[in-house]
């Protein structure tokens, strides 16, 4: 029960990645996909630093559900001041102060999921959260294209976005507990410093031995794994940030179909999770493994896109649905893996780090992306998104050897 209040807040921003784009581009409000990319990178760029506050906060105090309750009820909060201003520097700064009190629970989730369950069970329960939330998401991205067939005005959907965070307060007021002891993250940093020694001595009997070595001893490079989460952040945003007003202007779509094509995207993420929830079974490095292969099948993906570019058709945007659902399904698997590999590698205190590596890519993504668009064309966003997706695999290769 105590995921139910994660599960509310999700709804509210499925609802609102869709919704605010099309808001501000809109007529709503005098706003440009330019502005969209500013004011989205700014704010991602900005919730960096508490990204990585929140989480050494919440590991130093150990009251990990403060932190919950203070982004949720913020949350409800900066929403509501939403639907009181049309004006874009206002708009920008509200949406700022959003992503800083959004980052807010991050950290405190993740430790909470982490110490509820020992190691081998850390991608199982991190698919089963991100499951439950994707499920949440996916409803309210079904909120969005009803309200939009039903005509409710902006201030409507701001005014149940926020609703639902209070809704999410309420329920982790009730329903969260901060563990009595924290130590699973401990044993699991001890057990993987345990399981490289034994490798190097079992390396170097049978060096003296005169065996050959078909094993390599070599750690693992936490920087080549920083590396990859930043590629991979920074090509999904580039992606995904200027993608909605490509449905919308260049496909000529309306708003609830803009939903419903994003409702199959979170469809395929929500399998992804059920898989990994049923079939994932940690052992040795085959998670490192996962979050490659994903990496590349990405790139790959995008790089079909750039045929609804080349042949606006019926067939090509059915195309373009079907790649998204591929997507999401396969971000469901990266996410789970590189969430509990994260848990693993990090120290206490560094929990944040994780959202840091994430946010970075992303801020730098979210104006990429449409200053691309604006200047170049969405072709030359799914290609620049492709090659990057790539580069994500190579530092994944590398960190996973």
């Amino acid at each position: 029960m105590w995921l139910l209040g994660f599960f509310l807040h999700e709804m509210a921003f499925g609802l609102l990645s869709i919704f605010l784009p099309l808001y501000v581009t809109g007529g709503a409000v005098d706003g440009t996909l330019v502005d969209i990319g500013i004011m989205t990178s700014l704010a991602t760029f900005l919730a960096i630093p508490f990204s990585f506050l929140w989480g050494y906060l919440s590991d130093k105090t150990r009251h990990y559900k403060l932190f919950i309750l203070l982004s949720f009820s913020s949350l409800t909060i900066l929403l509501y001041a939403f639907t009181m201003t049309n004006h874009i520097l206002v708009l920008t700064f509200l949406f700022v102060t959003i992503a800083i009190a959004h980052v807010a629970h991050e950290p405190s989730k993740n430790v909470l999921i982490a110490e509820s369950c020992s190691r081998p069970e850390w991608e199982k329960s991190f698919a089963s959260y991100e499951l439950l939330t994707e499920l949440g998401w996916l409803i309210g991205l079904l909120l969005g294209f009803f309200m939009s067939i039903q005509g409710f005005n902006g201030a409507s959907i701001l005014l149940l976005c926020s609703f639902l965070n209070l809704a999410a307060f309420l329920s982790s007021a009730i329903f969260v507990v901060d563990p009595t002891f924290i130590f699973e993250r401990g044993l699991a940093s001890m057990e993987r410093t345990l399981n490289f020694a034994q490798r190097g001595i079992t390396l170097a009997l049978k060096a003296t031995e005169g065996q050959i070595l078909e094993d390599k001893f070599r750690g693992e490079s936490l920087s080549a794994f920083c590396a990859a989460l930043v590629l991979f952040s920074l090509a999904t945003s580039t992606l995904f940030t200027p993608l909605p007003i490509f449905f919308s202007k260049n496909l000529t779509l309306e708003p609830s179909l803009v939903f419903a094509i994003y409702t199959m995207n979170s469809g395929g993420a929500c399998i992804g999770y059920l898989l990994t929830r049923h079939m994932a079974q940690l052992k040795d490095r085959s998670g490192r493994g996962k979050a490659k292969t994903i990496a590349l099948v990405r790139g790959l993906l995008t790089l079909a896109l750039t045929t609804s570019i080349l042949y606006v058709s019926v067939s090509t945007r059915l195309m373009a649905i079907v790649i998204l659902a591929a997507m999401g399904f396969a971000y469901a698997l990266f996410l789970a893996s590189t969430l509990s590999i994260s848990m693993e590698l990090l120290p206490e205190g560094k929990a944040g780090l994780f959202n840091v590596l994430v946010s970075l890519g992303a801020a730098v993504g979210c104006l990429l992306g449409p200053l691309i668009a604006a200047n170049f064309g969405f072709l030359h966003v799914f290609v620049a998104s492709s090659v990057i997706f790539l580069l994500s695999y190579l530092a994944f290769k590398i960190f996973a050897q």
